[in-house]
């Protein structure tokens, strides 16, 4: 009995040392995964309200979350595209960049981004540096498309499957219970890690709405050359950007600021100055202090520490890269919460004693 136990055992252990592998290999996207279906995963059960089956839910959470990200990245990019061929057309840069890059040589203007513009510089041959650079870069492209939406699809598929089969999952984890310890410690996992991711959500849409209500206001009362440009977008790229820990929104609303300043600049009208230093302070105080000092508070979670989970957001991308972004405030409410539950029990302790956030203050070390 026992050889077959040890025989059993040997083959999970290899079975689990597989999938670890496998899982490890695209840790980026199943880290995105865990990161998404928690953040949605609140607004999946609402949808329960409709009276819709667990996939037709699944299919529509991720559809509201894919498709508005989807139209953001694509108007965002036409945007980037239409006012950087301006850009380069008024300034010169095309003529600039023919002296100083061997392969750009030859190319006189930028083409309209239209379809029939395309098809004439490509008639005209104007096409060609473009077309064998591609060509030279092929394998390096082609790897990193194929890598990019190999990723995306395993990200929507895990996605769609944690939120089609969450509780099943996680009835299936507690089977594996020891004096209720086991079962305790995952039921607080699971609550704290949908309470701060699906924090995280609503933080980015309550944060563009004010980007966005302030953007339009501020244009509403300012004269048409200090006006911001695509102020809806703006704000929406605010929201997104205020997931980033330290630098945040400023990424924003900085550079915007500055090319809102251009023009004063240009006409040297030193009356405007005053719209343009309004605009900063809106964007400091209203679109970025605020919503931080009253949002993240109540939006972080109901024990992990506001400090601790924005160091977790700072340090994840730098020690472990782009996904640490994903992986580190997870690993944060894992431990926190193993810490708060699991550690007191094992070791006999007070089981009130735990790091709470209102337990935990700067003024205790």
């Amino acid at each position: 009995m026992d050889e077959r136990r040890v025989v059993v055992a040997l083959f999970g252990a290899a079975v689990v040392a597989v999938i670890g592998y496998l899982v490890y290999q695209f840790i980026e996207a199943f880290t995105v995964s865990v990161f998404l279906y928690y953040s949605t995963r609140r607004f999946h059960k609402g949808l329960r309200r409709a009276r819709l089956t667990a996939r037709a839910r699944a299919a529509l959470t991720l559809a509201s979350l894919v498709v508005p990200l989807f139209l953001l990245i694509s108007y965002t990019f036409v945007i980037l595209v239409v006012e950087a061929r301006q850009f380069l057309n008024d300034y010169a840069v095309v003529d600039i960049l023919s002296e100083n890059l061997g392969w750009f040589g030859g190319v006189e203007t930028i083409p309209e981004f239209t379809a029939q513009g395309v098809y004439r510089a490509y008639q005209n041959g104007q096409l060609d540096v473009f077309i064998e650079f591609l060509r030279a870069n092929a394998p390096f492209l082609t790897g990193l498309i194929s890598d990019f939406f190999l990723n995306l699809f395993i990200v929507v598929v895990v996605t769609y499957y944690l939120l089609v089969d969450g509780a099943r999952i996680r009835r299936w984890l507690l089977r594996f219970d020891d004096d209720a310890i086991v079962r305790e410690y995952l039921e607080a996992v699971d609550r704290e890690l949908e309470a701060v991711l699906f924090g995280n959500l609503l933080n980015v849409i309550v944060t563009s709405f004010i980007a966005i209500a302030v953007f339009q206001g501020y244009n509403a009362a300012a004269p048409v050359t200090v006006r911001v440009p695509y102020p809806t977008l703006a704000g929406a790229l605010t929201g997104v950007a205020s997931l980033i820990p330290v630098v945040g929104m400023k990424i924003v609303y900085v550079p915007l600021t500055g090319v809102t300043a251009v023009p004063v600049a240009l006409a040297s009208d030193s009356s405007l100055v005053v719209y343009i230093v309004g605009l900063l302070l809106l964007a400091v105080v209203v679109v970025d202090t605020i919503p931080d000092l009253v949002l993240r508070p109540i939006l972080s979670g109901e024990t992990t520490h506001v400090g601790l989970l924005m160091l977790a957001y700072t340090l994840g991308p730098v020690v472990l890269g782009f996904y640490g972004f994903f992986f580190a405030p997870i690993l944060l409410v894992v431990g926190l919460t193993f810490a708060n539950t699991a550690l007191p029990r094992l070791l006999g302790a007070d089981e009130d004693g735990g790091l709470h956030r209102d337990q935990l203050r700067i003024d205790d070390f």
